[in-house]
């Protein structure tokens, strides 16, 4: 995912977005906790994307 993606976005969208990326992050500690997470690079993956979600909106609401 880029940024540019996520600044075209509205407030509700980059929410949900959020919630999906949080809710998959919260699924990929209990594969990696359980040992079947065979990929352990999407977990970088994820935060990474989290971070740059939350970037947005504190910039979005920065600029209101």
């Amino acid at each position: 995912m880029k940024a540019t993606e996520l600044v075209t976005k509205s407030a509700d969208e980059l929410n949900k977005e959020l919630n999906d990326l949080l809710k998959a992050q919260f699924g990929l500690r209990m594969q990696k906790a359980t040992q079947q997470l065979t990929n352990h690079s999407q977990i970088k993956k994820v935060r990474r994307d989290i971070a740059r979600v939350r970037t947005v909106i504190k910039q979005k609401a920065a600029v209101k």
